[in-house]
C-alpha cells in the first residue's frame, strides 16, 4: 500500500491517529523522519488540524523537546521516531519523563508486519530471536502497546493516553503497514482518558488534623516538590501555607511553585539548597512534604533536621523516608480541601521582596574566565520576567539552581529524574513551540556537544530561545570528582580548547553569537541579544577547576550572605 495521504474513503490509521491527538489539544508532534514513520509524517503535513510535525536533529532531544512542552503548558507531549536505531535513540527520553512522570506519548514505527522474524531491516518485534520493543520500552514506560491490526487503534491510544496523563510515558508501537492500512471512522472515538481517581480521602483527613495540632504546638515547615507544577497547583498550595502561617522550601527541580516573595519562604532543599530551610526544619513541630518524594538531592544537607521532626505527606507516592502519608494524584484539589478545612485563607499574599537567603560558600577559584555566581549575576539582571528557564544538570546546573531568581510568571525547569546531560537544548525548544515566549536553555559544553545542534532547529523555526553556555573546555562535574575524590592524579575529564560562539555563528549565521571572558563583556552580550526576536547564543568562558555551590563537594560547607542574589 502506499503513503498516499487518504488510503480510500475512510482514510488510513495514521490519519485517524493524527485527528485524534489534535482533538485532544497536541498542537506538535516532535521526531526524526525515517522509512517506518514517514505516513506519519504525511499524515502531519495533510491534516487540517492545527498540528504540526517537528523534525528534531535527534531522537533523545525530540523526547525531551515533548518533555519540555508538557512540563510548561501541563499538556500531553507527543515524540515520534522510526524503527532501529532511532527507536533506539528514545530510551534515555522516556527514561527521564518516567522519572520525573512527565506526560509524554511516544509513537514507534516498526518493520511491515509481513517481514517480521523475516530478516526485515530493523525488525524489533522479538521474532526470530530479534530484539523485542515490547519488553524494551515497557520498562520506561507506564503503558506500551504493540498495534497489530487497524481496528486496535482506538482502544490502545485511549489506554497509552490515559496512563500518559497520569504521570509518566506511553508507548505506541506502530507497524508500517498497519500505520497505511484503511479504517472505518466508526472503529475511532475520542480520546477520553480515564480520570485518576487514586484519592485517599480518610488519609487526607487524618492528615489535616496532624497540621492542625502542629500548628496549634509550634512551627510547620512545608517543603514542595514538582508535582505541585504537574497539577498546576502553585495557587492551592500558597493558600495552604496562608492558612498553616507556614515556613516553605522547594526542592531543587521545583524552584517555580513558591513565589519567592511569600512570608516564611526559605528556599532550596538539598544539595544545592539554603541553610534557612535547615533551620528552619529545626525548628519546627512538622514538616509537610507536598509532591515530592524526597531523593537524595533533595533531602541531603537535611537529613538530621528531618528525622528530628515529624514528618507528614502528601502526594502520588509516599517519600524516601518515614513519614505519615496520605496519596493523592488530584494534588491540586486535594490541597484546596486541605485549606478550607484548617480555616479561612488570610488576606496576606505574597508580601515584600524575596528575602536574602544565604548561599554556601566555595573555595575561591583564580583560574580563566567568568566565576559561576558573577554570570548568574549577570543572568539575573538581563533576564525578563515571563522568561522560562531551562537548566542542564551538572557543575553549570548546580550554580544557576542555587544562584538565579525565578523569573516571575516563568518556568524554572532543571530534570533531575535521570540527569542527562543535553536534556535542556530539547526541552527549551520543545517549550518555546508551545508557549512562544523568551526561553533561556542554560547549559554546559559537555551537554552542547551531545545535544547542541538541536540549535539549528530553533534556527529553522526561528524560536525566541537564548541559549547560554558556560565553556571550561571540560566535563567539569567529572573534574571535580576526579580532583576531590581520587586527588587530582589524573583527568579524562579536560579538553582541548573550543570556540564555541565562533563555531556556532560560523555554522548558523541567522543566530547572534557572543563569547565573554569578564562581567562587563557577559552584560553587553546579554544586553545584545535581549534585542533579537529569534535564537541567540552566549559563550561564557569559565574555570573548570571552580567547585559549584554543591553540598557533596563542600563537606565544611558555611553559608555566607548573598548580597541579593540567592
Amino acid at each position: 500500500m502506499t503513503g498516499s495521504a487518504v488510503a480510500g474513503p475512510a482514510g488510513r490509521v495514521v490519519d485517524h491517529l493524527v485527528a485524534a491527538l489534535a482533538d485532544f489539544g497536541v498542537r506538535h508532534v516532535f521526531g526524526v523522519d525515517g522509512a517506518n514513520i514517514e505516513d506519519l509524517y504525511d499524515a502531519l503535513f495533510h491534516s487540517a488540524a492545527p498540528i504540526t510535525g517537528i523534525v528534531a536533529k535527534h531522537e533523545f532531544s525530540a523526547a525531551t523537546m515533548a518533555d519540555g512542552a508538557a512540563r510548561s503548558t501541563g499538556r500531553l507531549g507527543v515524540v515520534a521516531a522510526t524503527s532501529g536505531g532511532g527507536a533506539l535513540n528514545l530510551v534515555a527520553g522516556l527514561g527521564e519523563a518516567f522519572a520525573s512522570r512527565v506526560p509524554v506519548l511516544a509513537l514507534v514505527g516498526q518493520a511491515p508486519t509481513a517481514l517480521e522474524g523475516h530478516g526485515a531491516f530493523q525488525d524489533s518485534s522479538g521474532r526470530s530471536g530479534t530484539l523485542d520493543a515490547v519488553r524494551l520500552f515497557a520498562e520506561v514506560a507506564r503503558y506500551c502497546a504493540r498495534i497489530d491490526r487497524p481496528e486496535e487503534l482506538g482502544e490502545h491510544l485511549t489506554r497509552a493516553v490515559s496512563a500518559a496523563v497520569r504521570g509518566g510515558p506511553a508507548v505506541l508501537l506502530l507497524p508500517k503497514d498497519v500505520q497505511q492500512s484503511p479504517l472505518d471512522p466508526a472503529a475511532m472515538r475520542p480520546i477520553r482518558p480515564r480520570p485518576p481517581r487514586v484519592v485517599d480521602k480518610p488519609g487526607i483527613a487524618r492528615l489535616a488534623l496532624v497540621l492542625d495540632r502542629a500548628r496549634r504546638r509550634g512551627k510547620v515547615v512545608v517543603i514542595a516538590g514538582d508535582e505541585v507544577a504537574r497539577a498546576d497547583a502553585r495557587a492551592e498550595l500558597a493558600d495552604l501555607v496562608r492558612v498553616l502561617d507556614a515556613s516553605v522550601g522547594v526542592t531543587p527541580d521545583a524552584k517555580d511553585v513558591v513565589d519567592p516573595r511569600t512570608r516564611g519562604f526559605c528556599g532550596l532543599a538539598g544539595t544545592m539548597g539554603h541553610s534557612e530551610l535547615a533551620l528552619a526544619l529545626r525548628r519546627s513541630e512538622l514538616c509537610l512534604l507536598v509532591g515530592t518524594r524526597m531523593p537524595v538531592l533533595a533531602r541531603t544537607g537535611l537529613d538530621e533536621a528531618l528525622r528530628a521532626c515529624a514528618i507528614a505527606s502528601l502526594g502520588h507516592a509516599p517519600p524516601h523516608l518515614p513519614s505519615a502519608h496520605a496519596v493523592t494524584v488530584d494534588l491540586r484539589t486535594s490541597l484546596a480541601g486541605l485549606a478550607r478545612t484548617l480555616g479561612p485563607v488570610g488576606a496576606a499574599a505574597a508580601d515584600g521582596p524575596a528575602p536574602r537567603l544565604s548561599s554556601l560558600a566555595v573555595p575561591e577559584s583564580d583560574g580563566p574566565g567568568l566565576r559561576y555566581r558573577d554570570a548568574v549575576r549577570a543572568l539575573d539582571r538581563h533576564l525578563p520576567d515571563g522568561a522560562d528557564v531551562f537548566v542542564d544538570a551538572g557543575n553549570t546546573g548546580a550554580s544557576v539552581v542555587h544562584h538565579l531568581p525565578v523569573r516571575r510568571d516563568g518556568r524554572f525547569v532543571v530534570a533531575l529524574g535521570m540527569g542527562g546531560m543535553g536534556y535542556a537544548f530539547g526541552a527549551g525548544i520543545g517549550s518555546a513551540f508551545e508557549r512562544r515566549r523568551r526561553t533561556v536553555v542554560i547549559a554546559g559544553d559537555g551537554a552542547f556537544f551531545m545535544h547542541g545542534m538541536e540549535i539549528h532547529t530553533a534556527a529553522q523555526h526561528r524560536l525566541p530561545v537564548t541559549f547560554v553556555v558556560f565553556n571550561n573546555n571540560a566535563h567539569a562535574m567529572c573534574v571535580t570528582r576526579e580532583r576531590l575524590l581520587y586527588s587530582d592524579q589524573y583527568s579524562f575529564n579536560r579538553f582541548e580548547p573550543s570556540f564555541l560562539a565562533a563555531g556556532v555563528a560560523r555554522m548558523f549565521p541567522t543566530v547572534p553569537a557572543y563569547a565573554a571572558a569578564t562581567p562587563d563583556e557577559l552584560a553587553a552580550a546579554l544586553h545584545a541579544v535581549a534585542r533579537v526576536a529569534g535564537p541567540a547564543f552566549v559563550e561564557v568562558l569559565c574555570d573548570p577547576d571552580e567547585i559549584p555551590p554543591f553540598l557533596p563537594f563542600l563537606p565544611a560547607a558555611e553559608p555566607v550572605p548573598t548580597g541579593g542574589v540567592s
